[in-house]
This record gives C-alpha cells, structure tokens and sequence, in this order.
C-alpha cells in the first residue's frame, strides 16, 4: 500500500539518486499522471492510497525518467504558452526559452491584421500554433522535412481548433515556397555546433531528434541557408524572427544583414540571454540610395 505523499517521496528520491536535475518538480508531475491526481489533491489529501495499477504505472514512469527519459516523452505532453501540446520522440520539446520568439512575432504582427504566418521547421507546431491562437485573423504555414514531426503538428493543430488556419508542408526550408508570400516568418532551427552535442544532457542527447538540434560545424549552418531565403518568401515590409544560441547573436545578425535585411535586433529571453535575432525585409521602393 502506497499513499501520494510516500509515492512521491520514494520517486523523488529515486530521482535524485539517478542524477535527474528537478526531481521535486518531475516525481510530482508523475505522481499526478499516474494516479490521476492534481497538485491540489496532494496537499490536501496526500494519504489516499494508489491502487495497483497506479503504483505500476508509476514505477514505469519514474524507471523512465531515471533512464533519462524527459517527462514529456513519458508524458507525451508539454505545455507551451498557453497550449498544452502532444510530443514524442519525433519532435523538439519545446521550452519556455522559445516562448521569446512567439513574444517578438505577437508585437510585429497586429490583433486584428490578416497575414500569413510560415514557420520552417514547424516541429510539433508550438511556435506556429501559438502565434494563430492568439492572432485570429492569421494563417499559417508550416514547413518540416520529417513526416513524423508533420503528422504531431497536424495533431496539435487539430486539437486546438486551428487545423482550418494551419496548412503544413513537407519541404526543405523554403524550397517549395514563392517568393513574397509571406507578412511573418518565424523559425528555430538547429543551432547547436556538432561537437557540442555529445556533451548535452542525456534528456536531449538521446531522445530528442537529432536534426533539430545539430546546426554544424559551428551551428551556424542553418542560418546561412536561411537569411536569404527568409527575405525571399517575405513581402516587402514584412517581418522575421528566429531563435538563436546564446553567444550567436552578432554572427546571425550579421548573416541577415549581409543578406539585406533591415531594422536588426537581437532580443533576449527571461534569464537576459541572447535568444532571438529579428528584423524586416525593405519596403517596396526603398533603395540604399534613398534612405
């Protein structure tokens, strides 16, 4: 017989024990999913007793997450903004520190404006789906290479009630894609330089795909391909926003700038990192020499 709080004492410290970095916070989330409880019912009444099923479903779990396994694997949940999204293994988890490009491209785009929105590498469609929820009058576009990532994003879209104002796309980038199509491109593409990813944690190193985080030989790669291609599909005016590495704030600036964007700026996230890098393509009519 195992009660909440001795259920969440023994994972916590079994947690611990494994080297997991919050395990307070993850042998409570746990706890919860497996003995389908709230944070409430823990306080107020922790002695209820699991049933065996529970205590069974938990011990998976917490084996799980002492593995390494991230909680929203085991969970096949994460929320975002304010979205609770479905993930797995097929996609980037998406992480508070991304929020800060979702922030950015809600004050570039207005409330009541009708624009299309693209996002490259969609993923589980967090960015994306977070942005049209909050600006009804969009569309969006999602782009992604993975027909896994493809098929959780057409999930996501589905069960928030957007799936008629997100279209997603198989593709490279913007390889399929016109040019001036799009008021609003956002992306988070892979940044992490190749011989950093070996030292990650376990949580990302092995179970996260490994496309969305290797951006090469100095993560800069996906960048390259992209300033350019970015000031392609956007109509004149239009705006960009992409997330970046902490330390790649100058060097990303630089590639949009070389590639002739305007209005540059690298924004930070909660923790005052480096996190994005924005800007807009020129207005038509608007030379170098008639500035």
């Amino acid at each position: 017989m195992s009660t909440l709080v001795q259920s969440w004492t023994a994972a916590r410290d079994r947690l611990k024990a494994a080297g997991v970095d919050t395990p307070v916070i993850d042998a409570r989330l746990l706890v919860e999913a497996a003995a389908g409880a709230t944070r409430a019912d823990l306080l107020s009444d922790p002695h209820r007793v699991l049933t065996a099923d529970q205590v069974k479903t938990l011990d998976d779990y917490v084996g799980r997450r002492a593995r390494r396994e991230p909680v929203a694997h085991i969970l096949g949940l994460q929320g975002f903004w304010n979205l609770m999204l479905r993930v797995g293994p097929e996609v980037l988890i998406p992480r508070p520190d991304t929020e800060t490009v979702v922030a950015a491209a809600l004050e570039a785009l207005p409330a009541d404006r009708q624009a299309r929105v693209l996002d490259l590498g969609v993923g589980s469609g967090a960015i994306l789906l977070a942005v049209l929820h909050e600006r009804p009058a969009a569309k969006g576009l999602g782009v992604d290479l993975s027909d896994e990532a493809l098929a959780v994003a057409r999930d996501n879209a589905a069960s928030l009630g957007l799936a008629g104002r997100a279209a997603l796309l198989r593709g490279d980038w913007t390889a399929a894609l016109e040019d001036a199509g799009f008021d609003l491109v956002l992306a988070n593409p892979p940044y992490i330089p190749s011989a950093e990813i070996e030292a990650l944690e376990p949580e990302v190193r092995d179970y996260e795909p490994r496309a969305a985080l290797d951006g090469g030989p100095d993560g800069l790669d996906a960048y390259r391909a992209l300033a350019p291609e970015i000031l392609r599909v956007l109509k004149p005016d239009g705006r960009f926003v992409v997330e970046i590495g902490r330390d790649q704030g100058p060097a990303v600036r630089a590639l949009f700038a070389d590639a002739g964007a305007e209005d540059l700026a690298v924004g930070k996230d909660l923790a005052g990192r480096d996190r994005i890098v924005a800007g807009r393509k020129k207005p038509l009519g608007i030379t170098a020499d008639s500035r």
